[in-house]
């Protein structure tokens, strides 16, 4: 073989090698960018529920302690009701944000939440329902289920915050 072929057909592998090369190593890093994006877009979403349910929790804990009043202010405890309400339809829809961008898994931890704070939800209505109507007989009741049901949604929305993390953190 000549040497000015041996050269050029040299000179031909090197270049399909340092093409592959360069091939291979731009989707390595387009693959990385586009795991970065998603990574972002998960905790921007993530952060976004946890903050709104921050916010709707700490409207709620506001007329809890308006109807553990023995003479709560009522139009008071409505107008913190229509506070809560708006901010729970921001979690609803932060909610929606997570549905779409997290894993089945994480899903179902919101969903968790979602029912720890309907569970929750439910008595808070029933108290304000009854003190509008000047019941006190069930008060004492309703206001330990109120807090028994505050430690499960605390506790649901720790294990949503730690599935979270472990699904930002476990992605590459």
């Amino acid at each position: 073989m000549d040497a000015g072929l041996a050269a050029l057909l040299g000179a031909a592998v090197g270049s399909a090698t340092t093409l592959g090369a360069a091939i291979v190593s731009g989707r390595v890093q387009a693959r990385a960018q586009h795991d970065q994006w998603r990574r972002q877009h998960r905790r921007d979403a993530y952060a976004g529920y946890l903050g709104a349910l921050h916010d709707r929790d700490i409207a709620m804990d506001a007329i809890f302690d308006a109807l553990r009043s023995d003479a709560p202010d009522l139009s008071d405890v409505d107008e913190k009701i229509r506070r809560f309400i708006t901010l729970a339809r921001e979690v609803h829809r932060a909610a929606e944000v997570v549905i779409l961008e997290g894993p089945s898994a994480l899903v179902e931890v919101a969903e968790r939440v979602t029912h720890a704070s309907s569970d929750l939800s439910q008595i808070m209505r029933r108290m304000a329902e009854n003190a509008h109507a000047g019941d006190a007989t069930r008060k004492a009741e309703d206001t330990a289920l109120a807090d028994e049901r505050e430690r499960i949604l605390y506790q649901a929305v720790k294990d949503f915050r730690l599935a979270a993390r472990s699904v930002i953190g476990n992605e590459s």
